[in-house]
């Protein structure tokens, strides 16, 4: 995707660039695509997403430097979102199959008591109250878990993004 203009007997190729973000990182995004050589054109907000369009001259100084940094960048970009997702997976996949179980017992119970087995019914339901209340304090516990254990790997991501972004910045001066 190019585009050629003449500017005073000079030919200037641009590149394009079309990028979807979570909201809460268009900021950063576009601080560090800024830093790479690249100007936003043009944003598009969707429903969990924003897109960027963007151009740069592709004749810029040091662009094999320039693409290296930017594939660090976005690397480092997928990883965050991949690792803010993390954060919930696991809690919500216990939680999830903590109250099937509990779900499980109170049909015991259910069938229990209408198989007139008054003492099985009782034993089954305890298990499963506990199975419906406890999902909520599981879910709690393992995300703050994850997210103290995910944090520091979410941060040295933002680190590469900030010294790619540095270098790239020295790279264009």
């Amino acid at each position: 995707m190019s585009e050629i203009k003449t500017i005073e007997n000079r030919v200037v190729m641009n590149e394009y660039l079309e990028v979807s973000v979570k909201p809460d990182l268009v900021q950063l995004c576009s601080d560090c695509y800024h830093a790479l050589g690249w100007t936003i054109i043009n944003s598009c907000s969707g429903i969990d997403t924003v897109k960027l369009k963007l151009q740069r001259d592709r004749k810029i100084r040091n662009r094999v430097a320039l693409c290296d940094l930017q594939r660090k960048c976005e690397d480092a970009f997928i990883n965050i979102e991949k690792l803010e997702r993390s954060k919930n997976t696991r809690a919500m996949a216990l939680a999830l199959g903590v109250g099937i179980v509990g779900t499980v017992f109170l049909a015991g119970a259910t069938f229990a008591y209408l198989a007139a087995m008054i003492p099985l019914s009782i034993v089954l339901a305890i298990p499963g109250f506990i199975g419906w209340g406890l999902p909520y304090f599981l879910y709690k516990k393992n995300v703050k878990k994850s997210t103290d254990r995910v944090n520091p790997m979410i941060e040295s991501n933002y680190d590469a993004i900030y010294e790619a972004c540095e270098k790239a910045s020295q790279l264009l001066v």
